[in-house]
């Protein structure tokens, strides 16, 4: 058995391996082949474990991950919209309860996996479990350690459920809407076919702010830095029919080759689309956001 202290330092190094991968890396989602094959110092150490849904390694006196499923929620857990999760207890007494316990007691992070499609994983890390319900057999904690600080989420405020509701949407929503739109249009942007994780963003075509904004991916593009930025400022619009049209203001400018190549070069173009069909931007959104470019 490790010391806490070994426990701790390998934890630390999981968090910033996983910030190579999805901050300085540009990604999204990731392969549970890859969470399987972490090393710590030449020693491998599976961040997750499919079977179970909690993975708790044989030298840890703690929980290391635990993991959402995909489509049937075969490992008991819940999101609700205060941005909170409940994870259940495994069947039974043993090991795995008894370290998940532990990982609360004594405060160690853990990594929580929520799946995005068969395989493949969004994590969320550190997370500090707030709440052991022994007698009911669940933990709870919060997607972001924040929502702490305001209490029993049966009790919020309607400032606190607002704030509440804007942390579920960037902690739990837009990276799965990211990841979802991303895969659909294979890692390159709608526009231009740029294909570098990094520099993509899943864009709303109806923000997220409006009542018809889902976080569906036929509400989304997958479009680069500067596309993404024209598309938001009216700069670039998308008719019903998938075609690209640049600002006429825009058009008559003479600026360097970003403009010409990056924007001007573009008017006209049919954008490229997913190849599943119930994954295509939406007619009528494109239409809405069409009208608005217009008037611009």
């Amino acid at each position: 058995m490790r010391t806490h202290q070994q426990e701790l330092a390998i934890r630390n190094d999981v968090f910033h391996w996983l910030d190579q991968k999805f901050i300085g890396g540009g990604g999204y989602e990731i392969h549970h082949t890859e969470l399987k094959s972490y090393e710590f110092q030449g020693e491998r150490i599976p961040l997750l474990d499919t079977g179970k849904g909690i993975r708790n390694p044989a030298t840890f006196s703690s929980t290391l991950s635990i993991m959402s499923g995909w489509k049937t929620n075969r490992y008991n857990d819940h999101h609700d919209d205060t941005g909170w999760v409940t994870y259940s207890y495994r069947a039974g007494e043993g090991g795995d309860n008894v370290k998940l316990v532990r990982a609360y007691e004594n405060q160690d992070p853990i990594i929580y996996f929520r799946a995005v499609r068969e395989g493949y994983y969004f994590p969320y890390y550190p997370i500090l479990i707030a709440e052991n319900d022994h007698l009911g057999r669940v933990v709870r904690f919060p997607l972001e350690q924040s929502l702490t600080l305001l209490g029993d989420p049966m009790d919020y405020t309607a400032q606190q459920r607002s704030y509440a509701e804007t942390i579920v949407r960037s902690r739990l929503h837009q990276p799965l809407f990211r990841a979802k739109v991303l895969h659909a249009y294979s890692s390159a942007c709608a526009i231009c076919d740029l294909r570098h994780a990094g520099l993509l963003d899943a864009a709303h075509i109806i923000p997220d702010s409006n009542e018809h904004g889902v976080a569906h991916v036929s509400n989304g593009l997958a479009l680069c830095k500067l596309h993404h930025a024209a598309y938001d400022r009216s700069f670039l619009g998308i008719t019903p029919d998938y075609k690209v049209q640049i600002n006429e203001r825009l058009m008559g400018e003479v600026d360097g080759p970003m403009l010409r190549h990056g924007l001007q070069e573009m008017h006209g173009r049919q954008i490229r689309l997913p190849s599943t069909r119930t994954a295509h931007p939406s007619r009528e959104n494109l239409a809405l956001r069409f009208e608005e470019f217009t008037k611009s």
